[in-house]
């Protein structure tokens, strides 16, 4: 019971970040046990009212000033290059919060039977002494201690994503080499066209276009890491062409591909394909159902949207509970992939009803941030 407890307090924490405020709390009390040389001196200072709302000032100005500049200012400018804005802004809240503590050391007196003055031993003369010699200092080691924390929590997860999308693209690369064409898929596909050689020899001609140039995709056209979104499209309406030809009367396929232009977006090779094989892999084998597929892929603006149907595999409802979805190992390394490269700009649903496969999948596509990480990535 207790153990649950501290979980619950530790999930509490680390969901409101109050151990942030711990942290520049702590900070302060350190740096102002440096400056008085006791700690127990400062602890004896805590039952003043002054001194605390004087400590207050200190930790609440500047985390508020820290985390305005971490969260809106570094998005907003620093990541998009716009330097000369990010650093004024900075500046100038680095005023700004030296403007404001100096000011609050006169507040914290008001709490007191004696000045300002006298309270925090100020020449009267000098009043920009609190400016100068500790609200500023402070404010800009503090500003400098908390963004060169954020940058490193950056550099570090960047680098740990990049080591994994690095791993990944091997190992995806790997085994589309090996077996993203499945014997199976050969196989039947060649005797498909072998039949039509003395069926329909211009239809058998037609398809082996397409299977060589299947092949050729694979092999040579997908290297990189993000490829033009229209050559993936491309590749799947072949890929469902070939698959159509071991189907029977059977069968109905409804296909519904968008019309893009020159300037498409890219898009990460074999992240949709998963689904299609696995929708052809698990149609109904009950000779008395109706066989179907339903593909419809649109893409609004930045945004991919795509839905996959298909008929099911009485065989696989009989293993599988209703209502639970359907996830083997292709679609669980498939979304792992994505996970990694898009991170959390997708989402992907897989439902399994009593006779239906369904995936719906939407993909961010933004042409300028994927342009960028293609040309980190070659």
């Amino acid at each position: 019971m207790e153990v649950v407890n501290k979980n619950s307090v530790l999930s509490f924490i680390e969901r409101y970040k109050l151990h942030h405020i711990l942290f520049w709390a702590c900070y302060h009390f350190v740096w102002w046990t440096v400056h008085t040389g006791n700690p127990s001196d400062v602890l004896e200072s805590f039952k003043a009212p002054h001194s605390v709302i004087k400590y207050l000032g200190y930790v609440i100005y500047q985390a508020i000033g820290i985390y305005f500049c971490l969260y809106v200012l570094m998005p907003k400018y620093l990541i998009k290059g716009k330097y000369f804005k990010f650093f004024t802004y900075v500046i100038l809240i680095i005023f700004a919060m030296a403007v404001l503590i100096s000011a609050n050391y006169f507040f914290a007196a008001s709490f007191s039977n004696r000045s300002a003055y006298a309270l925090f031993k100020i020449n009267p003369a000098t009043p920009v002494t609190i400016f100068k010699k500790s609200a500023l200092p402070s404010s800009i080691s503090a500003m400098t201690l908390g963004m060169s924390i954020k940058l490193a929590k950056n550099w570090i997860a960047s680098q740990k994503r990049q080591q994994l999308l690095e791993k990944e693209k091997l190992e995806t690369e790997l085994k589309f080499l090996k077996s993203q064409f499945n014997p199976h898929f050969l196989f039947n596909t060649i005797n498909s066209i072998f039949v039509l050689i003395h069926k329909n020899p211009e239809m058998a001609s037609e398809s082996l276009v397409k299977f060589s140039s299947l092949l050729r995709y694979q092999l040579y056209e997908c290297n990189s890491t993000y490829i033009p979104l229209k050559n993936e499209l491309a590749y799947i309406e072949s890929f469902i062409e070939l698959e159509n030809l071991r189907q029977n009367d059977n069968f109905d396929l409804e296909l519904k591909l968008p019309k893009l232009l020159e300037d498409t977006p890219i898009i990460a090779p074999f992240v949709l394909i998963p689904f299609i094989e696995n929708a052809f892999k698990h149609l109904s084998e009950d000779a008395a159902q109706k066989k179907w597929i339903a593909l419809r892929v649109s893409v609004e603006k930045e945004q991919l949207y795509f839905e996959l149907s298909n008929s099911a595999n009485f065989e696989i409802q009989h293993h599988m509970p209703e209502g639970i979805s359907y996830s083997g190992l292709g679609l669980k390394n498939v979304k792992r992939r994505l996970q990694l490269v898009y991170k959390d700009a997708h989402s992907v649903i897989i439902k399994k009803s009593k006779d239906t496969y369904t995936v719906k999948l939407q993909l961010t596509l933004a042409k300028e941030v994927m342009e960028s990480l293609k040309k980190i990535s070659v």
